[in-house]
Formats: C-alpha cells, sequence, structure tokens
C-alpha cells in the first residue's frame, strides 16, 4: 500500500497545494488515508529541470519535519509524480523509496505483487541486462519498472501504451498462475515529461480534468503564470481525491491510460 499523485499540463504548474496544503493533500495521506492507514515509510517528489528528472527522497514521513512541504513548494513544472510509501516489500530505505528513474523515465507504483519472492525470477529473466543491473533496491515496484523499460527498449514499435498493458498483463498472468486467489495492486504511473501512462489494478485511483487556469481556493492565487492566447489544459491523478471542491472521476479497475495531447485520458482494458 502507498499513495501516489501525479500531474501533467500544458504550461508549468504549481502543486504545493495539492501536495501540502489541501483537505486531502499527499502529506495529510502519509499521516492517514482514507481508511486510516498511515504511510510513513518515505517519500519522493520529482519533476522536469530543463527536460532531466529532479528527484528528491527521503525515508521518512512526509508529515515529519518541514521538508516535504518546503520541497512542494519549490515545484512548478509541467510534470510532476510524488508518492509517499508504506513499506510491503523492501526495508525503509532511499533505494526502495518511489520515484524511481531512469534517463528521462520516472515511475510510481501504489500496490503489491503477491508471492513476489517467486515472480521476481521471472521479470529478472525477461529484462534487457541494461535495466537488470539497474536495480538499485529491492522492491517488486523496481523490478516492474525496470521489466516494463525492458520490454519498451525490445519492442519499441508496438507503443509504450501497448507494451505497458502486454507487460503488467503478463505479470498478472504470472501471480495468477502462482495463486489464482491472489489480488495484486498494479497502480502504476509512468511518464518521460512528454508521454504519461499508468494503470489501475486492485487499488483506488481517480483523475481530474483541468481546462482553465482559476484562482486557488486555498492559497487563494492562481497556480499557473498563464500566457495569454494559449488555452491551459491539465490532468491530476491520485490514489484518493487531494481536494473536496472539485469533481474527481474514478478510473474503472483493471485499465491502462495514457494521457492525450489534449490531457483527456485513453483508457484500454488491462488483458
Amino acid at each position: 500500500m502507498c499513495r501516489l499523485y501525479a500531474m501533467h499540463a500544458n504550461e508549468p504548474t504549481r502543486v504545493e497545494c495539492g501536495l501540502v496544503r489541501s483537505q486531502n493533500a499527499l502529506m495529510a495521506q502519509s499521516r492517514s488515508d482514507a481508511t486510516g492507514v498511515m504511510h510513513g515509510h518515505g517519500w519522493g517528489v520529482a519533476d522536469y529541470n530543463d527536460g532531466l528528472p529532479e528527484i528528491e527522497k527521503q525515508t521518512w514521513a512526509a508529515f515529519h519535519g518541514e521538508h516535504f512541504s518546503r520541497t512542494a513548494s519549490r515545484v512548478y513544472a509541467k510534470t510532476v509524480v510524488a508518492h509517499v510509501r508504506r513499506a510491503t516489500v523492501g526495508p525503509t530505505s532511499i533505494e526502495n523509496t518511489h520515484p524511481f528513474h531512469h534517463g528521462r523515465w520516472i515511475f510510481a507504483h501504489n500496490g503489491t505483487v503477491p508471492h513476489f519472492d517467486e515472480v521476481q525470477h521471472l521479470l529478472l529473466d525477461a529484462m534487457d541486462p541494461i535495466h537488470r543491473n539497474a536495480i538499485k533496491g529491492q522492491t517488486d515496484s523496481e523490478h516492474v519498472f525496470h521489466y516494463l523499460m525492458s520490454q519498451y527498449l525490445r519492442h519499441p514499435d508496438t507503443g509504450l501504451l501497448d507494451t505497458v498493458r502486454d507487460g503488467l498483463a503478463r505479470i498478472l498472468h504470472w501471480v495468477l498462475d502462482i495463486d489464482p486467489d491472489a489480488k495484486p495492486g498494479l497502480n502504476i504511473v509512468l511518464t518521460d515529461g512528454d508521454q504519461m501512462i499508468g494503470s489501475r489494478l486492485n487499488r483506488s485511483l481517480v483523475h481530474l480534468y483541468r481546462d482553465h487556469t482559476f484562482e486557488c481556493p486555498i492559497c487563494k492565487k492562481p497556480h499557473v503564470h498563464h500566457k495569454a492566447g494559449q488555452n491551459y489544459c491539465a490532468v491530476e491523478i491520485a490514489s484518493e481525491p487531494v481536494t473536496r471542491n472539485d469533481t474527481w472521476d474514478e478510473i474503472p479497475n483493471a485499465k491502462v491510460f495514457r494521457v492525450n495531447k489534449d490531457f483527456s485520458l485513453d483508457m484500454r482494458n488491462l488483458r
């Protein structure tokens, strides 16, 4: 179990309210989510600076001290991925803290791969050596990330959305072959700053589409220094709604999705 948040927009956008100030900000979820569970085993915030990932990670809870708040306050970007961890596979460490990255790619995961001790060798055997050797921690999440990146490296013509769908479907098959009653949790967000792909499987996930700038009712300021003549568009994706004054739509279970150029979601069934 973890909690994640992602934002993708056509103009640089501040996310401090969604991460820190709003009624159910990610920092509040780290203390207690909608089910009363704490996610206190580390946090990470990733965005892009001149096209390259910039990631801040710590192993303590987001609600401890001011470090998470200070990090959130500096973020002003078109693409952001943030995560608070509740450890299930792998100890608490920087290497096991999300988001993970490889080159331009950033990845975060909410969920667990059951029977990971048996699935791990299947993932490793299916990886390109570049990605197998890039794994630094012990989490199922990092292994899933590099497995998906390996598939994309080998089959770029398939397209990222179909590659992620087929890769997650293969992981699901491996798990259910071991235990037909297992309930894998495979909510992911994967981005290179331009493309954003995600999935929902057996964990809550919602999204919010914005098609105009507005004065935030929380900080009383706009989150965007808007360019005249450009239509602002953005999508926010979260494990649970971070604001209560917006209409968040549930992403159906067993779906993979792509953020389109108009910032709508193109959804496909997870086979």
